[in-house]
């Protein structure tokens, strides 16, 4: 009899091709697959809330799986984390039930992009940010970013390359913050089309860079057309920070890391 497992990971997306298992390339989904199925002692198949692409990183990360191997939750994360790379960490582990799923039980994602805004780079956030050595105007880019608020057409955000069947999605927050040299762009919505969070990143950053006006993203958005939107921002910016799930289930709120 099989039991389905529940599992938070954050993980470094530097050295990765993304979440998903990859044919040519490493995927982190791979490597949990991997060390998990070692501790079960037979294959394991992991599903998560939310695939990021390549260089993307994730501190709230949600997944689950089937197996029918016996293990306490304290031998799940010690042997799963000893079978690890250092770059990928289960943070926590929790049996739930059948009617559980990591992906379609989630009700919203929240994903912080972080912005290193200041004249010289960073040797220690290289790969946890973009710098942008011109001076942005926080309040402008959050007052930009405000008429994505609701249930839109994100067509202009996405990746010309998605697969997804519509682009309507429905955002519930966002913000962009400054602390002293950071800013950051915290968004949270229902789900994401591809490369959307990253659009979105890019093109407020053109508006709180002066290079646009306030009233673009409203344009974009209501243009629907990929082409007059900013360019995507760095994947290595992004992080997935939350995913949000009915009370019922008893989720653990993710590890609050700071900036």
């Amino acid at each position: 009899m099989s039991e389905r497992i529940a599992i938070g990971i954050e993980y470094d997306g530097t050295a990765y091709n993304g979440w998903q298992r990859q044919r040519t390339g490493l995927g982190v989904q791979e490597r949990l697959e991997k060390a998990l199925g070692d501790v079960a002692n037979e294959s394991v198949e992991v599903t998560c809330a939310g695939r990021t692409d390549a260089g993307v990183h994730a501190s709230g990360q949600v997944a689950h799986f089937d197996t029918r191997a016996d293990r306490s939750e304290r031998g799940w994360l010690l042997g799963a984390n000893t079978n690890l790379p250092d770059d990928i960490c289960v943070t926590w582990v929790k049996p739930v039930g059948d009617d559980f799923h990591a992906r379609f039980s989630a009700t919203a994602r929240r994903y912080r992009y972080r912005i290193l805004n200041r004249l010289v780079r960073s040797a220690l956030y290289r790969r946890r940010a973009w710098w942008v050595h011109r001076d942005l105007d926080h309040r402008r880019m959050h007052e930009a970013a405000q008429v994505l608020l609701g249930e839109h057409d994100f067509s202009a955000f996405r990746a010309a390359g998605c697969q997804a069947s519509n682009a309507v999605r429905e955002i519930t927050d966002i913000r962009v913050s400054r602390d002293g040299d950071w800013v950051l762009r915290d968004v949270t919505a229902n789900a994401f089309l591809q490369h959307m969070v990253r659009t979105i990143a890019g093109t407020l950053v053109a508006i709180g860079s002066g290079d646009e006006d306030p009233d673009w993203a409203a344009r974009i958005l209501a243009g629907r057309d990929r082409t007059r939107a900013g360019v995507a921002a760095p994947p290595h910016g992004l992080t997935l920070v939350e995913v949000f799930y009915p009370d019922a289930f008893g989720i653990p709120a993710p590890f609050e890391l700071g900036q």
